[in-house]
């Protein structure tokens, strides 16, 4: 099937699922997804979803090439809200398409909690909005999971990383000769733990946070503790650094591909990826390609519908607030 639609789609809630009482896995179907492409390998392939408006209705977006922009010329209070999130299952059968999402829903110190989180936590099946995620016949992108040669992959992410985590840790199941997998998952609570259908030789470790601060658990992991710092704080910008591209402007040597050895790919809290990055590269001396570093959110920051980024928790400049 071949498409030359480039618009949103409507997303019709299929099943609801409580994983556990950070996570809730939805799953859209619609006749409009059909338009979806269905062949794998997704890895961590970023999707949009956009919530209803504050009417309660989804906004009009034209499908066409430039529907992000006369997306962003509506009114705000037609236009909706848009966050990024990532696949955890796409699939056709039976001739019909179904998307499942693994949302995070957290809240905050003060109660509230954001948008899509709020969306997901009131969601009834029947309940609808609008995806952008790859279509038929077009070209693949959203997806930075690319450890070319590696032997080994590390993954190492918190809860608004674990839905991509997952998703990698099984596609690389289907991969021939696959390189060797080593996660590590940090979750509020042990009992966020999800099902990953892994490899037999791959080693899935989850992090459970209780007291500790964010971040903690995944710097023990690496053998660090994390030391926060000033410098991380002055900025809202997210950290998103890959072999090929580089968030904070800079300047990047030719592109190469991992070697063989280890692949890093590593998501979740801003400040903290900042700190495991500077720890890996400037401490321990990883080749920058061998390792993609990105900021799913950050404590306390919301930005206006971006198109980079990925998460699946709630207060997040991509992800939610």
């Amino acid at each position: 099937m071949m498409s030359g639609a480039h618009g949103p789609v409507r997303g019709i809630v299929e099943s609801i699922e409580d994983l556990s009482s950070t996570f809730r896995r939805i799953t859209f179907s619609g006749q409009e997804l059909q338009d979806l492409a269905t062949d794998g390998p997704f890895y961590d392939q970023r999707i949009k979803l956009i919530l209803p408006n504050t009417a309660g209705a989804l906004p009009d977006i034209p499908d066409s090439e430039d529907w992000y922009q006369q997306w962003l010329a509506l009114p705000d209070h037609e236009r909706g809200i848009m966050r990024t999130y990532s696949i955890r299952d796409l699939v056709r059968q039976d001739d019909t398409t179904r998307l499942t999402v693994d949302f995070v829903l957290h809240f905050a110190d003060n109660g509230s909690t954001g948008p899509a989180a709020a969306w997901a936590a009131e969601a009834e099946v029947g309940s609808e909005l609008l995806l952008v995620a790859p279509r038929h016949g077009q070209p693949q992108s959203g997806i930075e999971f690319a450890p070319g040669d590696a032997d080994e992959v590390v993954l190492l992410g918190d809860e608004s990383a674990a839905p991509a985590i997952a998703r990698i840790v099984e596609d690389l199941k289907a991969t021939t000769a696959a390189p060797r997998v080593c996660a590590y998952i940090e979750v509020p609570e042990s009992a966020d733990r999800l099902t990953i259908d892994a490899p037999g030789d791959a080693k899935v470790t989850w992090l459970p946070r209780g007291a500790a601060s964010a971040g903690e658990p995944l710097a023990d992991a690496l053998g660090w503790h994390v030391e926060p710092d000033a410098s991380d704080e002055s900025s809202d910008d997210l950290l998103w650094e890959t072999p090929v591209f580089s968030a904070s402007g800079e300047e990047l040597t030719e592109a190469a591909a991992p070697q063989s050895g280890t692949y890093y790919w590593i998501a979740g809290e801003s400040g903290v990826i900042k700190r495991l990055r500077r720890f890996l590269v400037r401490e321990v001396g990883v080749d920058r390609a061998q390792v993609a570093f990105m900021g799913y959110w950050r404590h306390g920051v919301a930005m206006r519908g971006q198109l980079t980024g990925a998460s699946n928790c709630y207060c997040t400049s991509q992800g939610e607030l």
